[in-house]
């Protein structure tokens, strides 16, 4: 934990981090259960995530008002992994991807964050959100049973191909959610944040009181959530698993390390205290380390419960730490409640989050250039969305490159036309 964050504090900055903590922490549960859910996992892996990544995060982040937990970016390629090797392969995966943060962090890799390109970072979050969106519409629709596939293009032609067996009582619960999700932050702006927990209680109740039985819940689907954070236990590691994993792994390095350190970035604009990117990673690796040993899944910082944190007055990692044990108070206390939430009342909550996530401003605008900018953003994003983040990101930066060297010769062949 920085110690610099402490110098000056008091009892009112303690008070500040305390609140702070618990308006973060309520943002997290639904999110965490949610992304969890989405990832093809257990949604306890969600909660599981949320309270070790807070928790190691304050400790031993190099951002003193970083929130770490499941993300949105890590969904496709999480899902991805599960459907392909299993969730066993996938904690073995998270635990490689710790491995890789702390050996960046020694490399000194955070300092060259400012060198990835833009179009680049656009173009596979904009994908992202597509998938992270068109992955709900099943539990919005309330088709259950039909097989997910990696692919978007498969699930899209799976959802179309069962539109006739709908739930009409899952798509009123959902837009129940939706409802209560975009209106509270403007009738209510004071409890604004509360609205994604709001939504899902309030629709999950009406479901259950008048749906009852005709609404697939967590509890339907993935059994009760237990009371307790499971024993720790070390994934089963081999070299044949390490190397068919290596590559998801790295990916998934390359992502946290992204998110977390553009998280920082944010947080730092909105401060004015420079975070340490060294540290960061490193405590990023050590999240990613723990993480599965408790169940969990691959974390990192997150802009939206950082930026909700710091807008509530947060001034130390205290506050990250409150968040977590706020989480670990509530799956102790409540955990069997949440096998009554309706899976049509986290579909939305999910899609707004993607919504808010797409980048939607900035991808346009690249897009108007018409650039070499526009074409990574357009590749990136494309093949993010039809194959998978991998190719996504290795094409975009591969053309990216392309396009700096074709810029760097042109302007070599200027000067020496110039001098002759």
């Amino acid at each position: 934990m920085n110690l610099k964050a402490f110098r000056g504090y008091s009892l009112h900055n303690l008070r500040k981090d305390v609140l702070s903590g618990i308006v973060v922490g309520i943002i997290a549960i639904p999110l965490g259960l949610g992304f969890a859910i989405a990832s093809g996992t257990d949604p306890a892996t969600g909660l599981y995530t949320t309270i070790v990544a807070g928790i190691l995060i304050a400790l031993l982040g190099g951002c003193r008002f970083q929130i770490g937990g499941p993300t949105g970016a890590f969904v496709p390629v999480l899902l991805g992994i599960v459907l392909q090797f299993g969730f066993e392969n996938l904690l073995i995966a998270g635990f490689m991807s710790g491995v890789l943060l702390i050996i960046f962090a020694l490399c000194k890799v955070g300092s060259l964050i400012q060198y990835f390109p833009k179009a680049t970072i656009i173009g596979f979050q904009s994908g992202i959100a597509v998938i992270i969106f068109a992955g709900q519409i099943p539990n919005f629709l309330g088709l259950h049973d039909i097989e997910k596939s990696e692919y978007f293009h498969l699930n899209m032609k799976e959802i179309a191909g069962n539109l006739q067996f709908l739930s009409s009582y899952s798509i009123l619960t959902a837009l129940i959610c939706l409802g209560i999700v975009l209106t509270i932050p403007r009738l209510f702006p004071k409890i604004g944040k509360l609205s994604y927990l709001l939504a899902i209680i309030i629709s999950s109740v009406v479901s259950s009181l008048f749906f009852s039985g005709k609404v697939e819940t967590i509890g339907s689907i993935y059994g009760k959530i237990p009371s307790q954070i499971p024993m720790p236990q070390l994934p089963e590691i081999t070299v044949e698993k390490v190397m068919m994993l290596l590559p998801s792994s790295f990916i998934i390095a390359i992502l946290v390390g992204l998110q977390s350190l553009l998280t920082a970035r944010v947080a730092d604009e909105m401060t004015g205290v420079k975070h340490d990117s060294r540290k960061e990673l490193i405590g990023q690796g050590v999240v990613n380390m723990v993480a599965p040993i408790f169940q969990g899944i691959p974390a990192a910082g997150e802009i939206a419960r950082t930026v909700t944190n710091i807008k509530n007055g947060a001034s130390s990692p205290i506050a990250g730490a409150t968040h977590a044990v706020f989480v670990l108070i509530v799956v102790v206390l409540l955990a069997p409640y949440a096998s009554f939430v309706s899976l049509a009342s986290l579909a939305p909550v999910l899609m707004v989050v993607a919504w808010s996530i797409s980048k939607k401003e900035q991808f346009a605008e690249i897009v108007k250039e018409k650039s070499s900018h526009s074409l990574v953003l357009i590749v990136t994003f494309l093949l993010t969305v039809f194959t998978n983040l991998t190719i996504g990101i290795g094409t975009g930066l591969g053309l990216s490159l392309l396009f700096y060297l074709i810029s760097k010769v042109k302007a070599y062949q200027k000067q020496v036309n110039n001098a002759l």
